[in-house]
């Protein structure tokens, strides 16, 4: 069963938003009504969304691209290689959705929770996800280049991010992975692609980061107390007021001396 989406202005203006680069985007937020209906409302019920999956049977796939889910507690259900491409899911339950190979990109989630859930190879291309919540979430291989400022994600899994065959992910150059004031505690982000990814002031506390590339990141004000570092790459990452006192595998950590800013971090 697929559902054909339905683009009006603003499900449009939320596109362009998607789209735009980093800066652009985030001048336009404050011209959109976070309390209009694009962002509250839903045009399907979850009875309709259950019917979807059913339809869809085991091979998944079920299609809401351009669709609105806003607020449903889809909590649980079994979305595995949905379509949502340009889907509004604000403020919508998803703990504990299986989401495994989904399609999100462009999609809208902002304050979603996605606490526990399985995005283990999504796609979340230029997608919106402020302050959305991914505690305990698997998105471990997913191709995440998209806007996730103040979420938490603690203790997530995010080992391999935006990397194929070893190497960082074309989308992934394209598109920046925006984690600006999030929290990271204790999450698995190992070997993982975070070239360019924006981190500033986001919380690491004991976060394993070993092995990942954080080449050209901006890691100021970032907390990465307890956080083990072995292996990973910090090639022309800004390191200004980052706290770095407390970090496991300093020893090991892979082009420290051409970070930038180091001498303006919190070392001991």
């Amino acid at each position: 069963m697929a559902l054909k989406p339905t683009f009006g202005l603003a499900a449009l203006l939320l596109l362009v938003c998607a789209a735009a680069p980093t800066s652009r985007a985030e001048d336009m937020w404050q011209y959109i009504d976070f309390n209009s209906d694009a962002f509250t409302k839903a045009d399907v019920t979850v009875d309709e969304v259950r019917a979807a999956i059913a339809a869809a049977g085991a091979n998944g796939g079920v299609d809401f691209s351009g669709k609105q889910l806003n607020r449903l507690d889809l909590s649980g259900l079994d979305l595995h290689g949905a379509n949502l491409f340009a889907a509004r899911l604000n403020g919508t339950k998803l703990t504990g959705a299986n989401l495994a190979g989904a399609k999100l990109d462009q999609a809208w989630g902002v304050e979603a929770d996605l606490s526990g859930a399985n995005l283990a190879g999504a796609s979340l291309i230029s997608a919106q996800l402020l302050r959305a919540k991914l505690d305990g979430a698997n998105l471990a291989q997913a191709h995440v280049a998209c806007d996730m400022t103040q979420a938490s994600l603690v203790e997530a899994n995010l080992d391999g991010i935006n990397m194929t065959g070893g190497v960082p992910a074309r989308d992934s150059r394209r598109h920046p992975f925006i984690l600006r004031s999030a929290k990271l505690d204790g999450a698995k982000i190992t070997h993982a692609g975070l070239i360019g990814a924006v981190l500033e002031f986001a919380s690491l506390k004991n976060a394993d980061l070993s092995g990942s590339i954080l080449a050209g990141a901006g890691l100021a004000g970032a907390d990465f107390t307890g956080a083990n570092v072995a292996g990973a790459d910090f090639n022309a990452a800004d390191l200004a007021s980052a706290h770095i006192e407390e970090l496991v595998g300093r020893d090991a950590i892979v082009n420290l001396d051409k970070a930038r800013n180091l001498d303006r971090a919190y070392v001991k």
